[in-house]
């Protein structure tokens, strides 16, 4: 590195090309793990509270490291949603809803397919 190359800010997927800052934050998927907690507080079911407790930790997690999710998992954890919106009842519905549009706004950043 000599002494105009800037610091490495950024760092590279695995399958290249998707650069992203180093410890960004991803607030759409930090807002879809808010929505989650409240849809879980909502649920009707205990059994899709803890279902809803459990993506809503895996959304925070993936909003704070350092690689973002590729598409693949993206898609897994919007088809968890159709299912989570069956079973929640309808207090936890609107929330759920609404933390799917914030995965599907973060996905539509995602390079790729």
């Amino acid at each position: 590195m000599n002494s105009r190359t800037p610091p490495n800010t950024f760092i590279e997927t695995v399958f290249g090309g998707c650069v992203e800052p180093l410890g960004m934050t991803r607030e759409d998927l930090a807002t879809a793990s808010d929505q989650l907690e409240s849809a879980a507080d909502a649920a009707t079911d205990a059994e899709t509270a803890e279902r809803l407790r459990d993506l809503a930790d895996q959304l925070d997690s993936l909003a704070t490291r350092d690689r973002g999710p590729d598409h693949g998992r993206l898609a897994r954890i919007e088809l968890s949603f159709d299912d989570l919106v069956e079973t929640a009842g309808d207090d936890a519905a609107a929330d759920i809803d609404a933390a799917h549009e914030a995965v599907v706004a973060y996905r539509e950043t995602v390079e790729g397919v």
